[in-house]
């Protein structure tokens, strides 16, 4: 796990319901249980604040970074999409969207890995489709200056045919069921009554390895996937063992928070 990586976890995951807020010293101080140094963290945190991720704020306990608006955007997308939460139901329609041309490659793959993202898939060269619109597509489009045409479509065929050419099902079913034997592994090397620094690492490594799902799988109505679907058992596993090992976490991250 990388800084910048632990960093949006550790954000979205403990800080944003604690005024997303911390002070340089306590960032330093969360992320040392994964062995992230100092050095790294204050480099990804600058990183952060370029990209527009983070914003410098003065703390009692000294400096630190809070979250921007187009940060919460992500991060609450993420935390609805991590816990299921408030999930809307398949209409049977589908979300189109069409974007102009893109001639500058870094934008290009970057506009690509977002929309990726927010679970669309390419049809073709600048048509992407996704089971459902994502709220925070429009700040995506008006963050990267692109024009976009947007299309609530009803699709005139099998449905399961178009996943099956879009979406790569064998690989991302392959992926959860690799997912859950070493993350059984993972959790499974945590003994009883462990310090709660330990138990706040290993849930951070278990729900890294979880939110880097968001990238591969975009969420398809469950009556669209294969019978015995292995993301299933995989967010089961997960969803039970993230709150068992919560409040140890979560004791951690507010005992550093209030050091001074």
């Amino acid at each position: 796990m990388n800084a910048r990586a632990a960093l949006f976890d550790l954000y979205g995951d403990h800080l944003r319901s604690r005024g997303g807020r911390a002070s340089v010293a306590s960032l330093v101080r969360l992320l040392a249980p994964l062995e992230i140094a100092a050095p790294a963290v204050r480099t990804a945190v600058s990183r952060m604040v370029r990209q527009g991720w983070l914003t410098p704020v003065r703390l009692s306990r000294g400096p630190g970074y809070e979250v921007t608006p187009k940060c919460v955007r992500r991060l609450d997308e993420t935390a609805l999409r991590i816990y299921r939460a408030g999930t809307p139901a398949w209409s049977g329609r589908w979300h189109l969207i069409v974007v102009e041309p893109v001639r500058e490659r870094p934008r290009r793959e970057r506009l690509r890995a977002d929309l990726s993202f927010l679970g669309y898939a390419p049809l073709a060269e600048t048509t992407w489709v996704g089971p459902r619109p994502s709220p925070e597509l429009d700040a995506l489009i008006a963050g990267e200056g692109v024009r976009a045409e947007r299309f609530d479509a009803v699709l005139d065929g099998d449905p399961r045919a178009l996943v099956a050419r879009t979406w790569d099902l064998e690989a991302i079913g392959a992926a959860y069921e690799e997912w859950l034997a070493s993350a059984t592994e993972l959790v499974g090397t945590l003994p009883d009554g462990a310090d709660d620094d330990r138990v706040f690492a290993t849930r951070s490594r278990l729900v890294h390895g979880w939110r880097n799902f968001l990238f591969r799988d975009p969420g398809l109505p469950s009556d669209l996937l294969p019978p015995g679907w292995p993301g299933e058992k995989a967010r089961a596993y997960f969803e039970q063992e993230a709150a068992r090992l919560l409040p140890a976490a979560a004791a951690f991250v507010d005992r550093h928070l209030a050091e001074p």
